[in-house]
């Protein structure tokens, strides 16, 4: 909407590229104001897409990892959709009006996840459609979203456990515990208005540069950091996303038996690194073996370079990797978010041998 494009040149210095804010000027301190509340973050990475429809939340439950059909109006949920195999293929957050599910997706994930809803109609009462001209997202705290004109605000399971979830992480307190993260969705009257308070300094904002940097140090997955073999568990995504016994779903097996019988072959760590930035794609070393992939990256205002990273499930906890930077290898300190062991839950009963004979 063009009213979301004043917004986003509204405040001084503001840096916009292919319709995202990406700051005003001082990242950092960007980051201070979101996470303290005194600041809203314009999400030109997220758009909207609409779902109407009598049968709405029972046909996006039949295909998707979360349980929809209890969700009460004004109630917030996430939801993943997974190829057959149970790798993540769209992931979208929701909110219910009561007559209309709102889905909130990353931009780059929009069209291919409308072709689908599109493609899953058949006979049912639904009208999937791009809402990206009806609303637009601006996120930040919980307390400061709340003062938007906006009466559809979803706001961020994680890192709760969601009921049907499972979180592999044990670390405590988790880091994502205080931000309390909320998206509004504003239509064109209202983001005018944030539009003209920001043009005259009583509104501040930050850019996704500072929003990416308290997501990745809250450990908060997202379909950006996706692969085409990336499984719900190996980001402890179980714990916000899926509900593991809502029935059955497409790459619903998958899920059930690697988190009952086996293990991700994958799993997700935390890097600290020594004094230099990673990039997505960077190769994560342990010694001079490659053993995962940076998925995502920071420059965080209290922890400085950090990292988001999918390492093979065998490689050791308690020792300190590398990052091969485009400046060279950079030392990482890990910390453990999936742990190898996560997965085999269930309590599988020996069966004797055959021939084995009692006394």
């Amino acid at each position: 909407m063009d009213a979301f494009a004043a917004l986003l040149r509204a405040a001084d210095g503001a840096v916009v590229a292919d319709g995202v804010l990406e700051h005003v000027g001082n990242p950092i301190a960007e980051q201070r104001a979101l996470a303290s509340g005194a600041a809203l973050a314009p999400l030109g990475d997220r758009v909207v897409l609409a779902v109407p429809g009598e049968d709405r939340l029972t046909w996006l439950e039949s295909f998707s990892t979360q349980r929809l059909s209890v969700l009460v109006p004004g109630e917030s949920a996430e939801l993943l959709i997974l190829d057959p195999n149970g790798h993540v293929e769209h992931a979208a957050s929701l909110i219910d009006d009561g007559q209309t599910a709102w889905l909130i997706v990353d931009r780059s994930d929009a069209v291919g996840l409308l072709d689908f809803l599109k493609k899953m109609r058949f006979r049912l009462r639904v009208d999937p459609r791009d809402a990206r001209d009806e609303y637009a997202v601006v996120g930040g705290t919980a307390g400061a979203v709340a003062a938007l004109p906006a009466p559809l605000v979803w706001h961020d399971p994680w890192p709760g456990i969601t009921e049907g979830g499972w979180a592999y992480s044990a670390a405590d307190p988790h880091p994502g515990a205080e931000r309390d993260w909320a998206e509004a969705l504003v239509d064109a009257e209202g983001v005018s208005r944030l539009a003209t308070a920001a043009a005259s300094g009583a509104l501040h904002l930050a850019g996704s540069i500072a929003a990416d940097a308290l997501r990745v140090a809250a450990w908060r997955p997202r379909i950006a950091d996706a692969d085409e073999r990336m499984l719900p568990h190996e980001v402890d995504w179980l714990r916000s996303a899926v509900h593991l016994n809502k029935g059955c779903y497409r790459g619903q097996e998958t899920v059930a038996k690697v988190h009952n019988l086996g293990h991700p072959p994958r799993r997700l760590v935390a890097l600290q690194l020594d004094g230099a930035p990673a990039a997505r794609g960077d190769a994560v070393l342990h010694g001079d073996a490659e053993v995962g992939t940076v998925i995502a990256a920071a420059q965080h205002f209290e922890q400085g370079p950090i990292a988001l990273a999918l390492v093979r499930r065998n490689t050791p906890v308690d020792v300190d990797l590398a990052v091969a930077t485009a400046d060279g290898p950079v030392a990482a300190a890990q910390e453990v978010i999936v742990p190898p062991e996560a997965g085999a839950t269930a309590s599988v009963p020996r069966i004797p041998k055959l021939g084995r004979r009692r006394a």
